[in-house]
């Protein structure tokens, strides 16, 4: 199966220059927590909810001013739209990541693909359930 078939259809993207405050309020209209940021059709950045709270707000930046490029993280783990599932699984694993911009062959946003996507659109809980387990690896406290 490939990742294309799986993947949310028709991504939302933002622009670098958008306040952190309109990229929030996109995100709670559409109930999404994240958003590929593009410039010249060109993917820059990912941004988060938790970008926007943690890296900016909780700093006491204003949401209002700020910039997306001032949040966002500009290292984005991609896969193409044309890689099987269990590739993308594998990297969402190595990587520590809950979801990842799917690019086409000519590296033009495609969409996002996320572990709700690999758990409700492959038939494959294990799958989803291994990826899960190894993305939470990094969230557990130390003891």
């Amino acid at each position: 199966m490939q990742i294309k078939e799986i993947m949310t259809a028709r991504p939302v993207l933002i622009h670098p220059d958008t306040t952190l405050q309109e990229a929030a309020q996109r995100m709670r209209e559409l109930g999404i927590g994240a958003l590929p940021v593009t410039e010249n059709n060109e993917l820059v950045g990912m941004l988060t909810d938790r970008d926007i709270t943690v890296r900016s707000v909780s700093d006491g930046h204003d949401p209002r001013t700020d910039k997306v490029r001032d949040a966002m993280t500009p290292e984005v783990i991609c896969c193409f739209e044309d890689q099987d599932v269990d590739e993308a699984a594998q990297l969402m694993k190595q990587k520590q990541v809950r979801r990842l911009v799917v690019l086409n062959r000519e590296k033009q946003v495609a969409s996002i693909v996320s572990l709700a996507n690999l758990a409700a659109n492959t038939g494959n809980q294990i799958l989803a359930g291994n990826v899960l387990q190894a993305v939470s690896q990094s969230l557990r406290p130390a003891r």
